[in-house]
């Protein structure tokens, strides 16, 4: 096996530890550091963000980059899965929640799902500028020109025109460094909170060696965070980053990303913890990096070696990926994949099931008069479940970075809904309630949105016309600006969306 170096080992083990003098676990006493912190901490570069500028000097990394626009497909996971609906009703994940597609689209995908909402103006919409804090360079320029105050605190449309420049050259690069001119990586983490949270955790970045800074960069965006004060994109790891740990962080200080909307608990989303259930796992304790699997080092026709940028499936790259750690064939390692992969499935949609039947049997219970005091504990074993669903489910690939904490960690949703369940039949029976609850037909992504109440027609109505209206001017005012090329260039068209209905 690929290792890192004892120093990054060490870093890596700590993660999974309870650490408590982190900046942030001090920031929770004290509300006033968190101006100190966010007051304009300049990173030192000029950031240039405008992904096409590079592709003349680096041709080889550009182009592999530029092949993520060929994975197309963003098929609707609430189709797939319309249990999805329910578990998250009364937050907007249950509108739109696709598949996600290459590095490439990040901006396009950010614009053109429902959960932005149809802003009308800079001062309008469901979000804050923090929803797009992970989707390209141009969010580090921004903080550079206007410190973090002045990036977060707007609302998601301020800069809808700055905020052009899908996940690229800048996001994992210091552009404007010596070492980058001269062709080696100069790899940065591009983003303050971001060198803030990896410190909680003993990741110094200038400390880390090569094979750390790699992993650090792709922590930029890969990780489970929150919104602190509804703007501040704050990663939760001060007690540690399983799902234990951070479960303990947001009860502590009492968050919840929602409100759900049938069984009222207070509710956490997970975003995409891959950083987190990647250090849990095999390769993670054995200093395997996202770029030893994801991107490798390729040779173009005529022989130059670069590190090829069409971030994917390791399968698909298997002679310069899995085969320089593995004496086993493809096939073997392909089989062994596919069963975690079931076996993660097979256990989450178990999960799923026991969530579903809570929600419905605690909004049953509210409905026959159960108190705020009969439903706290069973609201809070509600939380707990799904909070681990979802830490489960939200990760790219987390049955293939960590099965079996995986397998652990959903299994300790299962006893917490079996928990919550238990309770609620006897709230329910209290209250007169004896025969089974009955569950509405959620077997269609449009079946369950039904059932919890939503207004799609609206939602897509909307959307369709902010699309049609306000994005193009955004792209115009970009292409004065410089910031993307003055002529659209073929593939960055995005996929037709459907018409609203």
């Amino acid at each position: 096996m690929k290792r890192l170096t004892k120093k990054l080992a060490m870093a890596t083990i700590a993660m999974l530890g309870c650490l408590s003098s982190s900046v942030w676990a001090e920031e929770a006493k004290s509300p006033s550091l968190t101006d100190k912190a966010l007051k304009h901490e300049k990173l030192g570069v000029v950031v240039e963000s405008a992904n096409h500028k590079f592709a003349e000097k680096y041709p080889l990394q550009y182009n592999s980059w530029k092949a993520t626009s060929e994975s197309t497909d963003r098929g609707s996971a609430l189709e797939v899965d319309p249990r999805y609906v329910v578990l998250w009703a009364g937050y907007l994940f249950s509108a739109e929640y696709n598949k996600p597609r290459g590095h490439y689209y990040a901006v396009t995908d950010v614009r053109e799902i429902l959960r932005t909402g149809a802003p009308k103006d800079e001062n309008d919409g469901p979000q804050p500028m923090a929803c797009w804090t992970c989707k390209g360079p141009d969010v580090p320029r921004l903080i550079e020109e206007k410190g973090e105050r002045g990036y977060f605190d707007p609302k998601w449309a301020k800069y809808g025109a700055e905020i052009v420049n899908s996940i690229g050259c800048a996001d994992c690069h210091d552009t404007k460094s010596k070492e980058f001119e001269e062709g080696k990586p100069a790899l940065r983490v591009a983003r303050p909170h971001v060198l803030r949270a990896l410190e909680t955790v003993g990741w110094k970045f200038e400390d880390l060696d090569k094979h750390g800074k790699r992993v650090a960069v792709c922590a930029n965006c890969h990780v489970e965070y929150y919104f602190k004060g509804k703007t501040d994109v704050t990663f939760p790891w001060d007690k540690g980053v399983d799902v234990a740990s951070i479960e303990k962080y947001y009860d502590e200080i009492e968050f919840a990303d929602w409100t759900h909307a049938l069984s009222k608990a207070p509710m956490l989303k997970a975003q995409h913890p891959d950083f987190e259930v990647w250090s849990q796992g095999v390769h993670g304790k054995n200093g395997v990096t996202c770029i030893d699997c994801h991107m490798p080092k390729v040779k173009d026709k005529d022989g130059k070696v670069y590190t090829d940028h069409k971030i994917g499936n390791p399968f698909d790259q298997f002679d310069v990926t899995c085969k320089t750690c593995h004496e086993q064939s493809k096939e073997t390692l392909e089989k062994r994949v596919k069963e975690h992969k079931h076996q993660v499935k097979e256990a989450m949609i178990r999960l799923e099931d026991q969530l579903v039947k809570a929600h419905f049997e605690a909004k049953a219970a509210w409905d026959a008069g159960a108190t705020q005091e009969e439903m706290k504990d069973i609201l809070t074993a509600i939380r707990h479940a799904q909070w681990r669903w979802d830490y489960s489910a939200a990760g790219h690939g987390s049955h293939m970075h960590a099965p079996d904490a995986m397998l652990h960690v959903i299994a300790t949703g299962i006893d917490r809904a079996a928990d919550a369940r238990a309770k609620l039949g006897v709230v329910l029976a209290k209250h007169g309630v004896t025969t089974p609850v009955a569950i509405p037909d959620i077997s269609t992504r449009e079946k369950a949105q039904k059932a919890i109440g939503l207004n799609m027609p609206k939602l897509e109505t909307d959307k369709a016309e902010f699309l049609r209206t306000v994005v193009p001017q955004w792209d115009a005012e970009a292409r004065k600006k410089g910031l993307l090329p003055a002529v659209e260039e073929p593939n960055a068209i995005a996929a037709p969306k459907a018409e609203a209905k």
